[in-house]
C-alpha cells in the first residue's frame, strides 16, 4: 500500500475534526514522535493504554472484550476513516447499558479521535502501549508494520492481509515484532478457547493416533453491509462502506471468515499446506455493485508436507438453509472435532485479551501469533487464487507472487476501478 493521504475537505467540519486536523496540519514533525517510551514485557505494573484503529462493530466489541478481560487497561484513542463511525461507536461504548462495567475506562478525549486515511499514523504516534487493529483486512499489513516500527504491542484482528504482497509485508514485520519481544495477539480466538487448546494438545500428543485427514467448514449466510448506494459517496467511500463485497479490502469469504477453521487445522498439523486445488463461484450472489466481485462458495483440497489432506468448504447463501461451522480431524485411533476433548472455560473473545494483557505485563506466558496466523492467512489466499484461476497453487507460488490488490492512492472521492468478477481460465494468478 502506498502512503495514504487524507482528502477530507468536503466533509462537514465538526469541533473535534477541527482539533485533529489543526494538529495534523500545523504541528511540526515532533507531533509524530513517540510521547511515551515503549512498554517492555514485564516492566510495567501500571494500567496500560490502548488505542483502536477501525471503530466498527468488530472494533467496538474488541474494546468491550479487552476491558472486560482485564482491569489493567484503558482505551484512550480511536481512529477511523469515517467520523460518523467513530462517534457512533464511541457513544455505544460510553452510553449503552451493556457496557456499564467498562465505560469509565473508555477515556477518549476530542484530541484523541483521529479521522481520515492517515488517522492510524496519529493514533500510533500517541501516548499508547497497545494498538488494536480492527479495520477491514486490506489495511492490516501497513497498519501492523507501522505499529511494530513504533514498538507497540498489538491486537490484530484476522486476517492479516488480502494479497500475497501484503501478507509477505506483514510477515517481515512479524519477524521484527519477535525480535523486539512485542506481544502480538491475533483475532483467531479459537487459540484461546480452553476446549480447543486442550483438545489440540491432546491430538498432538497422539490421543487419536496419527492424523490421516482433516476437514474444515464455514457454511453460513452472506455479509451484506449496504442495500443501496448513497449517490453522494465517491467510489472509494462506497467500497469502504460496503467493504465485504470487494476482494482488495476483504479478501473474499475464504480469507476473511473461513480462516478461523483453516487456522485450527494448521494449528493441529503444526504446519501450513504445500499446495491446493480449489473451485468456487457465485451461485446465489448477484453480479452487481452491491455484491461486488467476490464468490459465495469455495471448496478446496489442501495437501500438507506429510501428505495429509484437508478438505475445506465455505459458503454464504441467504435464508434458512443448511449451516455448519466446524472442524474435524481423523486419526488412526479415532476422530475429534478439535474441541471435544477439552473443558469449558472463559469465553474465548475475552480470554484472548486477558492473555494479551498478561503477556505484556509479564503476568503470563509470552504470546506472539503474528507469523503463525500470517501463514494461515496465506493458506486461505492460496485457496482463493486457485478457485479464481482454476490452477493448482503451491506455497512457493504464493510466496513469490507479485499480486498486489491495494489501491495506489487514497481519498474519499478517489477513482477506484472494480476488478472484474474472476472467471477461471480468464483470471490469471501470477
Amino acid at each position: 500500500m502506498s502512503n495514504p493521504t487524507n482528502t477530507i475537505a468536503q466533509q462537514t467540519v465538526s469541533r473535534r475534526c477541527f482539533l485533529t486536523r489543526s494538529a495534523g496540519a500545523g504541528a511540526s514533525a515532533s507531533a509524530f514522535t513517540i510521547v511515551r517510551p515503549e512498554v517492555l514485557r514485564g516492566q510495567v505494573k501500571t494500567r496500560l493504554k490502548a488505542g483502536l484503529i477501525g471503530v466498527g462493530g468488530r472494533g467496538r466489541q474488541a474494546i468491550n472484550d479487552l476491558l472486560t478481560g482485564s482491569e489493567n487497561v484503558e482505551v484512550v484513542a480511536l481512529a477511523d476513516v469515517f467520523e460518523d463511525q467513530l462517534e457512533k461507536n464511541l457513544a455505544w461504548l460510553k452510553n449503552d447499558a451493556r457496557n456499564a462495567r467498562i465505560a469509565d475506562r473508555v477515556k477518549v478525549g476530542p484530541d484523541h479521535r483521529f479521522v481520515g486515511f492517515d488517522a492510524y499514523k496519529k493514533l500510533i504516534a500517541s501516548d499508547i502501549d497497545i494498538v488494536m487493529l480492527c479495520t477491514p483486512p486490506g489495511y492490516r499489513p501497513a497498519h501492523f508494520e507501522a505499529a511494530v516500527e513504533a514498538k507497540k504491542h498489538v491486537f490484530c484482528e484476522k486476517p492479516f492481509g488480502t494479497d500475497p504482497v501484503g501478507v509477505r509485508r506483514f510477515m517481515a514485520a512479524a519477524k521484527k515484532s519477535e525480535e523486539l519481544k512485542l506481544t502480538v495477539m491475533s483475532g483467531a480466538q479459537r487459540r484461546f478457547n480452553q476446549e480447543y487448546v486442550e483438545t489440540v494438545q491432546k491430538i498432538k500428543n497422539g490421543v487419536i493416533g496419527e492424523v490421516v485427514a482433516a476437514y474444515a467448514y464455514w457454511v453460513g449466510t452472506p455479509v451484506i453491509q449496504q442495500k443501496a448506494r448513497n449517490p453522494q459517496w465517491g467510489e472509494m467511500t462506497w467500497q469502504h462502506r460496503n467493504w465485504y463485497s470487494f476482494v482488495w479490502i476483504c479478501g473474499d469469504q475464504v480469507v476473511e471468515q473461513h480462516l478461523h477453521n483453516i487456522d485450527v487445522i494448521n494449528w493441529v498439523m503444526g504446519a501450513h499446506p504445500i499446495s491446493v486445488v480449489a473451485t468456487g463461484g457465485a451461485a446465489w450472489r448477484p453480479k452487481d455493485e452491491i455484491h461486488g466481485n467476490i464468490y459465495d462458495h469455495i471448496s478446496a483440497d489442501f495437501v500438507y508436507p506429510n501428505g495429509v489432506r484437508m478438505s475445506s468448504y465455505c459458503r454464504q447463501y441467504p435464508g434458512n438453509l443448511y449451516r455448519n461451522v466446524s472442524e474435524l480431524v481423523v486419526g488412526t485411533r479415532g476422530r475429534s472435532n478439535c474441541h471435544d476433548l477439552g473443558t469449558k472455560g472463559e469465553r474465548d473473545y475475552v480470554a484472548e485479551h486477558t492473555a494479551m494483557v498478561n503477556s505484556i505485563r509479564g503476568d503470563g506466558p509470552y504470546i506472539n501469533h503474528a507469523m503463525t496466523v500470517a501463514e494461515s492467512t496465506m493458506t486461505c489466499i492460496m485457496a482463493r487464487e486457485s478457485a479464481y484461476s482454476g490452477q493448482e497453487v503451491s506455497w512457493d507460488m504464493v510466496m513469490n507472487s507479485k499480486l498486489d490488490l491495494q489501491p495506489k492512492a487514497f481519498g474519499y472521492d478517489e477513482a477506484l476501478e472494480v476488478t472484474p468478477f474472476p472467471v477461471p481460465g480468464i483470471y490469471k494468478f501470477s
